[in-house]
């Protein structure tokens, strides 16, 4: 054992001292690995992960902000990228991150996990992997990531939506593509014209990016993702196989014939965390109305909507929360609740058709008319009636 421990010693010693190749990176070419940033998401600090593709020819990098690194984020981070370039580079090198594949030390081929065999089949790159502890295989990604940090990520970015902010960092990075090339007397953004063109095509159809699971919920209706986060299943569902999909940023549920039962967003992180639907709990809430001051539904609401529930009698609570049944299953949760808010605070009260009207125009994204100071003083029109109702009179 002692011998063995010596030799791969002196066998890693041999590698350290040993020159590193100049590599020549062709057009369409690409390496792609993660970051670690601090954002500011929704008013608290999250340490998140920004994953880079980098185009090595023009030195061009791309960039995509996800919650974590498993395959669900890479392969969403890589799909929205190539949708934002028209194309798909012809070779990808990773990280050996466990996260889509692992290349153990010695071993020709990395082992890669389902989904991102089923992504890299639909799109038709090529990938390989660097070597363990060989993070000088992909030198120029591993200093796109530091640079983007720097630049895009300080001060700590606010982000409302992953979704949107994400949207707009490929334009912001390529901003950042103007100096000439480190080796080359061409603009970076010029070479990666040549890398664009270089792409294959896209597919006709977009990958979905989910990793399904065959579950059983508990007795409450709920599965357990990792140990520690809770989803819930209906009670319905309770003790049942259900199939849970896992995407980048959302869990969903379906029950073992396939019907969807609910949304919630995905956790990540090592604290435990209880993402239960209040809208899948807002049925049984409905036909057990007794259940209100301990219910789910209670805690999820908006303290002066649930403080104004505390104080109906039973009757106009039951009809309250039947509104907020139907305009949830018509315009979705958080539509409904932010409806039946406002208009609580304009009219004192919770009207069916306000609140179902409100919701359907926040679901269709249409916002409230809001007027500016520019708006014409009509008082200018009431003095100019008095004056004429004056001339009047006097000619009377």
């Amino acid at each position: 054992m002692t011998r063995a421990v010596a030799r791969l010693r002196r066998e890693f010693a041999a590698e350290r001292d040993e020159a590193f190749m100049d590599l020549v990176w062709h057009p369409g070419e690409a390496q792609a690995d993660f970051g670690e940033v601090d954002v500011l998401l929704r008013g608290v600090v999250q340490r998140m992960h920004h994953f880079v593709l980098d185009f090595p020819y023009s030195n061009v990098g791309l960039v995509q902000l996800m919650p974590g690194e498993n395959a669900e984020c890479t392969c969403l981070a890589l799909r929205n990228l190539f949708e934002w370039l028209g194309g798909v580079p012809e070779r990808i090198v990773f990280d050996n991150a466990a996260g889509v594949g692992h290349k153990g030390y010695g071993e020709r081929e990395p082992r890669l996990t389902h989904l991102f065999q089923a992504f890299q089949a639909h799109y038709g790159f090529d990938c390989s992997f660097c070597n363990p502890y060989s993070g000088h295989e992909k030198g120029a990604v591993e200093s796109k990531v530091g640079m983007v940090r720097r630049k895009l990520f300080v001060p700590r970015p606010s982000v409302w939506s992953l979704e949107n902010f994400s949207a707009g960092l490929p334009d912001r990075c390529l901003e950042l593509a103007t100096k000439p090339h480190c080796r080359k007397d061409t603009e970076e953004r010029g070479l990666f014209s040549e890398d664009r063109a270089a792409l294959l095509p896209l597919p006709g159809k977009r990958f979905d990016v989910v990793t399904w699971r065959h579950m059983k919920a508990d007795r409450y209706g709920v599965v357990t993702l990792e140990g520690r986060h809770r989803c819930s299943a209906d009670r319905a569902n309770a003790g049942r196989g259900v199939i849970v999909g896992l995407r980048a940023l959302e869990v969903e549920v379906l029950d073992s014939s396939g019907k969807h039962l609910a949304t919630h967003p995905r956790a990540y992180g090592q604290a435990s965390t209880n993402s239960e639907d209040p809208s899948m709990q807002l049925a049984l809430l409905c036909n057990k109305p007794a259940s209100w001051p301990n219910s789910r539904v209670r805690d999820a609401l908006p303290d002066p909507l649930r403080e104004w529930l505390d104080r109906q009698d039973r009757q106009t609570r039951n009809e309250a929360l039947q509104t907020l049944k139907r305009v949830d299953r018509e315009s979705g949760w958080a539509n409904a609740v932010e409806a039946m808010l406002s208009i609580l605070e304009s009219t004192g009260g919770a009207d069916r058709a306000g609140v179902t009207l409100l919701a359907a125009r926040l679901a269709e994204g249409v916002a409230g008319i809001e007027y500016d100071d520019d708006r014409p003083d009509l008082s200018e029109y009431d003095i100019a009636f008095t004056a004429d109702v004056g001339v009047q009179e006097g000619g009377r």
